[in-house]
C-alpha cells in the first residue's frame, strides 16, 4: 500500500532525529562535512511539514543557540577592504567556510577549480552555473553608440555586467521590485547585491564608462528587446573580479573565455543560518506567536539595516517574501512552495510570462503542488500498482 505524505515526512523526521543525535558537532567536522546542526536544521523543516510547530522551533533553536554559530554582521573575507557590505561579503569567493571565520555557513558545498574531485573546471562548464543561468548577456546588446559601436565588450566580462551569463532566468517583477517596496534601502537591495545599473565596458565606445541609465530614453525609442541583455540580478550568482585566472582572455579588460566560463566559482551554501531563523519564524507563526516570528525575521532584517517588521506583518506570505530577500537563488524555491502547498497559488499570482506564449508561458496548475512520480519508479514497483499523482500522465 502506498505510504501517505504524512507517513513519508514522519520517516524523514525519524531519520533526521537519529542523524541529529549521532553526527559530530560543527566544530569537529571539516569544511563541507555534515554536522549535527545541519541535521537539526533539516529536522526543523521536516517538523514544519508535519505541522509540529513547537518541535520545529525547538530543533531550529538548537542551531541558532549553538555558541559556535552566528549571523555575520561585520565586513570580512577576501574583499573586505573593497567597497561593499557584509551581505556582499557572504558570497565573495573564498568566504563561505568556517575556516575563514564565517560562522553563518552550516553546510557548505565545496568547489575547487581544476582539482580532482573539485568539480569546477577552467576548460569546460561544470559545477554551479548560477552565473550562466541567472545573470544577463550584455555582450549581445542590440543598441549601438553614435559611432555604431556596441558599448559592451563582445565577450563576457568579470565585472558587474554579469560575467559569462546567458540570461536564462530573469527574475519576476515581484522578486525584482515588489518585495523591496517594504524597504527599498534594505542592504540586500544595495548596488553591490542587486545590480540594477551598470557602466558600459567597451573602451572603443563613445559611451565607455557611462551607464545604462544615462541612455534610457534612447533605448525606449525602439522596440529592440533587451530582456536577456540586461536586467536587474543578484551579484551572488557571479564572482566579479574573482574569476579564475585561466578563464581570462584579456586580463586587463577582464574578458572571459566564452566556451568555458559561466560557472559560479565559489563554494555554495546548502544551509545558511539565516534560513534557520526563517524556519523558526515559520514555526512560531504556525504556533500562533506572531511576536516571536517577528523577532526572528528582525534578526535577519537588522543585519541588513532594513526596516524592522511588526507582529502585525507576520503571515506566510511575508515570510516567503523575506526568504526571497535573504535567500534569492540560494533556496530550492520550488521545494519550499511544494512543502507549503503554495506552488500554484504563488506562481499564478507572481510569475510574468510573454503575451505570445500560451498562458503567457506559465502553465502551472493546482496538481503541480505535487511532483509527478517518475515512470521508472512506477515500472520498477512490481509488487503492486503504484498510481501516478493526480493530473499527470501515467506514462
Amino acid at each position: 500500500m502506498r505510504a501517505t505524505r504524512e507517513a513519508t515526512y514522519q520517516q524523514a523526521a525519524e531519520d533526521l532525529e537519529f542523524a541529529a543525535a549521532n553526527l559530530p558537532g560543527i566544530t569537529v567536522v571539516r569544511d563541507g562535512e555534515v554536522s549535527n546542526l545541519a541535521a537539526y536544521h533539516l529536522l526543523a523543516e521536516t517538523y514544519l511539514s508535519l505541522k509540529r510547530y513547537a518541535d520545529a522551533v525547538k530543533a531550529a533553536s538548537v542551531v541558532i543557540d549553538d555558541p559556535n554559530t552566528a549571523l555575520m554582521k561585520q565586513r570580512f573575507g577576501s574583499l573586505s577592504k573593497a567597497p561593499g557590505d557584509v551581505y556582499w561579503d557572504l558570497f565573495r569567493r573564498y568566504n563561505q567556510n568556517r575556516s575563514v571565520g564565517n560562522t553563518e555557513g552550516i553546510w557548505v558545498f565545496q568547489y575547487e577549480v581544476d582539482v580532482l574531485g573539485g568539480v569546477t573546471r577552467s576548460t569546460a562548464l561544470a559545477g554551479p552555473m548560477l552565473e550562466r543561468d541567472c545573470s544577463p548577456r550584455p555582450y549581445s546588446f542590440p543598441y549601438k553608440d553614435p559611432k555604431g559601436i556596441n558599448p559592451f565588450l563582445p565577450l563576457g566580462v568579470s565585472d558587474y555586467t554579469g560575467g559569462r551569463g546567458i540570461g536564462r532566468f530573469r527574475g519576476t517583477d515581484h522578486f525584482t521590485y515588489g518585495i523591496w517596496q517594504y524597504d527599498w534601502n534594505d542592504m540586500r537591495n544595495s548596488e553591490y547585491n542587486f545590480v540594477r545599473d551598470v557602466a558600459f565596458n567597451n573602451p572603443a565606445s563613445a559611451w565607455y564608462g557611462q551607464k545604462l541609465s544615462d541612455h534610457l530614453e534612447l533605448f525606449r525609442q525602439k522596440m529592440d528587446d533587451t530582456i536577456r541583455n540586461f536586467y536587474p540580478y543578484q551579484s551572488k550568482v557571479t564572482t566579479p573580479g574573482q574569476h579564475p585566472a585561466e578563464l581570462f582572455v584579456d586580463p586587463v579588460l577582464k574578458t572571459l573565455n566564452a566556451s568555458s566560463a559561466g560557472t559560479t566559482y565559489s563554494d555554495q551554501y546548502f544551509i545558511r543560518l539565516a534560513e534557520t531563523y526563517l524556519l523558526r519564524a515559520e514555526g512560531h507563526l504556525g504556533a500562533g506567536d506572531a511576536a516571536k516570528a517577528a523577532e526572528d525575521i528582525n534578526a535577519i532584517r537588522a543585519r541588513a539595516n532594513a526596516k524592522l517588521a511588526t507582529a502585525a506583518d507576520m503571515n506566510i506570505d511575508f515570510i516567503l517574501d523575506e526568504r526571497m530577500r535573504e535567500l534569492g537563488v540560494e533556496e530550492k524555491r520550488r521545494l519550499t512552495l511544494n512543502r507549503l502547498g503554495l506552488l500554484y497559488e504563488r506562481t499564478k499570482k507572481y510569475c510574468n510570462g510573454h503575451p505570445t506564449a500560451a498562458h503567457f508561458g506559465v502553465d502551472v496548475a493546482p496538481h503541480n503542488n505535487l511532483f509527478p512520480i517518475p515512470y521508472s519508479e512506477i515500472e520498477r514497483n512490481t509488487g503492486a500498482v503504484l498510481e501516478q499523482n493526480p493530473g499527470y500522465s501515467s506514462r
